[in-house]
């Protein structure tokens, strides 16, 4: 899908539904200058200083920044290697690297120039993949609503590093990824301690913001939680019911509700 105006409305979509603190972000990989937004932000050219991915990643759901990460703008080795922006093999060198640059994933050696990330409601180009900062009930109800759409079960490794590397990378396989910011994202960037990140491929935007909108229309979306006290005999949908008189259960339609 290459329509631009259509990623703008699921941006705006997805942050409405979900009441997300921060935007989804457009994220896309530079193959050279020509691809770079006009008016993107370039740190070392534009403010004469170096960031680290997370924190360019903070600008543009934050601010709402269009910020261009290359090589001579990064501050932190993870994105440098895992975006093959420099040889990985230069951590050969280095004992407190080896381990962990084999561990994450890796893009090609040269393939690319840089990354670019935006606000997805707003962003001047078509994304490769989105990233979404979410609290983990609202990630719940985003696995839930695409369930509905048949995407099945996401299985995604957790690590405590490299954030911006098992964010990024495996989505532009075409995987949805499910992410623990890194202690540098924290630390420097403003994550959330109650914040994980969810990213979508660029061909799943739609399904993802399609399944949404019908869990709000049913009065199923996130906005729709009521979080109650703990009561026994709860009501239940009628399949629930259906489903424990087969098995034998109890399936009370009017259950006697505990006094408060």
């Amino acid at each position: 899908m290459d329509n631009l105006s259509a990623f703008h409305r699921y941006g705006e979509e997805i942050e409405k539904f979900m009441l997300l603190r921060t935007s989804p972000i457009a994220v896309k990989m530079l193959e050279g200058e020509s691809d770079i937004p006009e008016g993107a932000l370039r740190p070392k050219r534009d403010k004469n200083y170096h960031l680290a991915q997370c924190q360019s990643f903070s600008l543009s759901r934050r601010q709402g920044k269009t910020v261009v990460m290359l090589k001579e703008d990064n501050w932190c080795w993870g994105p440098l290697m895992a975006y093959g922006l420099v040889d990985p093999g230069i951590a050969e060198k280095y004992p407190e690297l080896k381990d962990e640059v084999l561990k994450m994933p890796k893009l090609e050696y040269g393939r690319y120039i840089g990354i670019v990330s935006a606000p997805l409601k707003t962003s001047a180009f078509i994304p490769d993949i989105v990233l979404i900062y979410s609290n983990n009930a609202q990630l719940n109800n985003m696995l839930h609503a695409l369930s509905f759409g048949g995407e099945g079960s996401i299985t995604s490794p957790l690590y405590p590093i490299a954030s911006c590397a098992l964010s990024v990378v495996p989505a532009l396989a075409g995987r949805y990824c499910v992410t623990l910011p890194d202690p540098g994202e924290l630390g420097r960037a403003m994550a959330g301690e109650d914040e994980i990140i969810f990213s979508v491929p660029r061909e799943k935007v739609e399904t993802l913001a399609v399944q949404l909108r019908m869990f709000e229309e049913r009065h199923f979306g996130y906005k729709d939680h009521a979080f109650l006290e703990t009561y026994p005999d709860f009501p239940r949908p009628e399949f629930y019911k259906k489903l424990f008189r087969e098995c034998g259960l109890d399936a009370d339609d009017k259950p006697t509700w505990p006094e408060r």
